[in-house]
Formats: C-alpha cells, structure tokens, sequence
C-alpha cells in the first residue's frame, strides 16, 4: 500500500480590495483591476470586498452578468496560507509494522487515520509505536484489537490457505503448540490462534479443537485433508516463511493502528484559523506535528511549527482608499503592494516602496480605465459596464465637483463599449439600487460610511444619494433614530450624515457630537435649521465636505 506524503504547494494570491464599507467604484474597480493585472501576465491576482455590498451595486453586478467579489474580513495569515505537509492518511486496520514501514520511509513522526468519508479518526505516532514494542501484552490481545486475518499475512509475509482474508480475529488467544495432541487438548480453545509447525497431529488437534486460525511455520506443506478440514471447522490457516520464535516476536506487530491510535482530546486547526492564534496553542504543546480540517470538517493536512516559520504574509492591492481607518482588519500583518485612489491621502505606512497612482479625479474606475489604455489592454462589455456604473455612481452623472472632463470622456468610451446610454442607465441605476424605505436604519447608515481624522479629531460621515426628494424624507426618519447609537459604537467626536438629492444638487446634513454645529458653522459660514443644516450645491463629501470640515478642524486648532 502506498500513501502520498507531499508538502502542499502555495500559489500566493493577490487580493485587489477596497474598503470596509465598499460603494459602486470599490467594487467594480477592483473587478476591473484584477482582470487588468492578469491579462498582463504578472500573477495570481483576485478580487475581494471588505464589507457588505450596497443594492445599487447588486444592480450592476447582476446588469452586467458578473458575480460579487468573495468575502475577505481579515488579511492576517492563515492556516491555509502555509505550505503545510499534505498526507493520505491511513485506515485504522493497517497493521502497526505496515505503519512502521511507511512512516520510516516517508520520514514523518506522525500519521493521521481517516474515516472512509475524509474525516479525521485519529493519530499514530513514531513513539506510540515504539512503545507497543516494548509493552507486555497478554495472550488475547489479537482478538481484543480485531486485528484482520490479512494483517497477520502481510506480517508475517505468509499465505492464506484457507480462510476469508477481510475477517477478523474477535475472540481467543495466541498459543504456542509445543506440546504433543494429548496436552494440546487441555490448553486450546474455542476461537484460539496457533502457532505450531509440520506436525500433521498437532495441526489436526488444533482444527479440531475449534481453533480460529492455525499458523503453520517454516514454510511447511499442508495437506489437503487438513486444508478440506479447516474449511469445514472455518479454521483460517496461514502458512510463512518464518521459524516459530519470530512468528512469536512479529505476530503482534500485526495489530491494527486504531487500537493504539490518540483519538481523545486532539489539538487541531482548521485551514481558517489565524496563525497568531495557533502559535500560543503550539506554545503549549510538545506534539510536533498537529491535524488541520478543511471548513467542511474533512482532514486537510499536518501542520508542525516549522510550517509556521515558512509563513507568507497576505499580498493586497488596495483601491478606492488608502486610510487605515477604511481598510480591511488585519491590514498591519499583510503586504501591500499597490494603491489605486482618487481620495485625499491617509495615514497608511508600508514596509518598503510600492506602485502608488493616485489622480484628482472624480472616480477611481476613471484611473482604470486609462490603465486599460496605456498598457493596450481590451476592455471587454462587461468589464466596461462596471467601470461605466463606477464612474456615474461617483460623479453622480456628472453633476458631483470631483468630476472631472477626464471622467466624462472615460464614461462615454465605456457606455460605447458596454452598449448602453449613459443618463438613461443612470437613471436605471440610481432607481433600482436606492430602494431604501425597505432598508433598516442601521441598513442605511453603513450602505456608504467613512471614518476620518484631523487635527486630533476622529469623526465620521455617512451618505445616501437619490433622485426622490420623497425618498430621502423617509430615510431621514430613520437615520435620525440611529445616528446616536453610531455616534456611542464608534467612540468618535463627532458622526455626520448627508442626504443628498442629485436632481436638486442639495444635502441636508444631521449631525451628533458636542463639537459638530460649532465645527460644521465655521466650515461652512451658515448656521443650523433646526437639528440640520441645508447645504445647497454640496453633493460630493469626499470634495466638499470632508476637506472643510478638516479646515475647519486645523483653523480651530
């Protein structure tokens, strides 16, 4: 029997992410960029989201026909990230001397036992074997193990002559048959095992008196009247090489692993686990090598602490945002590679330079797109769908003061490519993914919320857009209600909420925070109507909001 034991071989991914709390541009961006870095031949490149994604960009995956980014919560390394050692496995019936051979000749300590399912039963180790070698066992330890008729052959490399190879010894003990019949009678029972010699009596006495198997030594021929007789008494009889005393010191060896295996109280990890995590549990342990499971429950591998010190940190390239308060968790034990923004910049650090592009445009999709272009790279319609949707969704058809002319030409080449008509399909858009009176407040809170921090202060700001002025009286009851629980969970100094209305290019903005009427006055010379203040031509927080609310913050300072 041969069992694979191979070290697994890690083809290192590179996730393309956005932020925490992914809008239209993050995701279609990161769609479209992974797409781009694996046309170019340059890696194992995918896209991820970090958050939930918002109804309006369902809507635009579903137009265009491509399926949502995978959940991605946290980049630390995991399990699954190691070059851990793959193994087969064995079944709990191979003999311990067949485990002995194959553990020596694969040169590992320990060796799992699987159900015929997958499914970890238990460990057998280098020591646990050891140890049956020098234990003193008594005389019914086959039967007690249920060791099969076929691992006593294999033992002893010997020839069943009659007998049924899958059965199992359950009841009896060893004996030796030194002593002539007449003694012989006194001592065998029922079910025994007998080890005897070329002796045509002894041989008969024991089949006859009901021996469950006979082991005939030194090769000796058996006649066909006591072949004929052990088929009818269901005597196995096995025929080997070997004299009678190492017939005494291997038969034990042919007891099966599950009889000795750990099968109790077993460290191990699943494939998802953190390494950070495991290390402290390793720590503690003296075991060398420990059983991992895949997520369904299955037997994955054997990790040992070597593994641990091969580990490769997560490889990411982030898109739409390079603040570490908008990143995915995690982000500090992962490398990133790249930056693709079109934000302000933040307070990321790296280990090393990386490629950073980041243009004053009105989307991040803009700065693929020309990616796309100076690399000469076909866009595909669906591809230039996504990056279509990005562009509108950020600029708000146009209408937003981040756009730039950049933005439009881009949108317009990506409609031609994608088949549609962009204000049409904005309207679409806006209509279909906005559906907010069906949303919780909490829904509609985080659908698009960014943390920021200026001049010693942390605060927070949430938008929603939409072409119904209806619409967004009914959302307003409901951010009302919430924008206090947010204000306590996020232990800042100030959370902001803009209501936006891109017919009317207008944003009601709610507040909470002691400092946030006083900061939100200075900003922008105006004062509060009522729990709010009307910001008539302001719709872009990330152009006119956010920077004058940091001015404000630094003139105050």
């Amino acid at each position: 029997m041969e069992i694979k034991v191979e070290q697994r071989a890690v083809e290192q991914t590179i996730y393309v992410i956005g932020h925490i709390n992914p809008d239209t541009d993050s995701i279609c961006s990161a769609i479209a960029y992974a797409e781009l870095k694996n046309k170019l031949g340059k890696g194992r490149y995918k896209a991820r989201r970090a958050g939930q994604i918002n109804a309006e960009t369902q809507f635009v995956l579903k137009k265009f026909g491509i399926k949502q980014p995978g959940y991605l919560s946290d980049v630390r390394t995991q399990v699954k990230d190691l070059e851990y050692r793959i193994v087969e496995g064995m079944s709990r019936d191979m003999s311990i001397k067949k485990a002995w051979e194959l553990m020596s000749e694969k040169m590992v300590s320990t060796m799992p036992i699987l159900k015929p399912d997958g499914v970890l039963e238990g460990l057998i180790t280098i020591p646990d074997i050891a140890k049956t070698y020098m234990d003193i066992y008594d005389r019914e330890i086959l039967s007690k193990s249920n060791t099969t008729i076929a691992n006593i052959v294999e033992t002893l490399t010997g020839e069943l002559i009659c007998g049924d190879m899958s059965g199992k010894l359950l009841e009896g003990k060893v004996l030796i048959a030194a002593a002539n019949p007449d003694l012989m009678e006194s001592y065998i029972k029922k079910n025994d095992i007998v080890i005897l010699g070329n002796r045509y009596e002894s041989q008969l006495c024991a089949i006859e008196m009901e021996a469950g198997c006979i082991i005939v030594c030194e090769g000796a021929q058996v006649s066909k009247t006591i072949q004929k007789l052990g088929q009818e008494k269901g005597c196995a009889i096995i025929v080997t090489p070997y004299d009678t005393f190492t017939v005494a010191r291997l038969i034990n060896q042919s007891i099966p692993v599950g009889y000795f295996m750990k099968s109790d109280n077993l460290i191990a990890f699943r494939t998802e686990d953190y390494i950070e995590d495991i290390k402290q549990v390793m720590a503690k342990q003296f075991h060398r090598d420990f059983p991992i499971y895949n997520m369904d429950g299955t037997f994955a591998g054997m990790v040992s602490r070597r593994n641990l010190l091969g580990a490769r940190r997560k490889k990411l390239i982030l898109v739409d945002h390079n603040e570490r308060s908008q990143a995915v968790d995690g982000l500090e034990d992962a490398d990133i590679l790249e930056i693709i923004d079109h934000h302000r910049l933040g307070s990321l650090e790296t280990m090393g330079p990386i490629f950073f592009r980041n243009q004053p445009l009105g989307c991040t999709a803009t700065i693929v797109y020309q990616m796309y272009k100076e690399n000469g790279v076909e866009i595909r319609p669906q591809i230039a769908g996504l990056l279509c949707s990005a562009i509108i969704s950020d600029t708000l058809i146009f209408k937003s003061p981040t756009c730039t002319y950049v933005d439009i030409d881009a949108a317009n080449e990506l409609a031609k490519i994608a088949g549609i008509d962009p204000f049409e399909y904005a309207k679409e858009m806006f209509t279909e993914g906005s559906m907010l009176n069906d949303k919780t407040p909490e829904e509609i809170f985080y659908q698009d919320f960014k943390k920021f921090t200026a001049a010693d202060m942390s605060f927070g700001i949430g938008q929603i857009t939409s072409l119904d002025q209806h619409e967004l009286e009914n959302v307003e009851k409901k951010v009302e209600s919430y924008i206090e629980k947010a204000y306590k969970e996020h232990d800042v100094d100030m959370v902001m909420f803009m209501l936006t209305d891109i017919m009317s290019s207008t944003t009601k903005l709610i507040y909470m925070g002691n400092a946030a009427k006083d900061v939100i006055e200075r900003a922008f010379k105006i004062e509060a109507e009522g729990d709010a203040f009307y910001l008539p031509g302001v719709v872009s927080r990330k152009k006119q909001l956010v920077p004058a609310i940091m001015m404000a913050l630094q003139d105050n300072n």
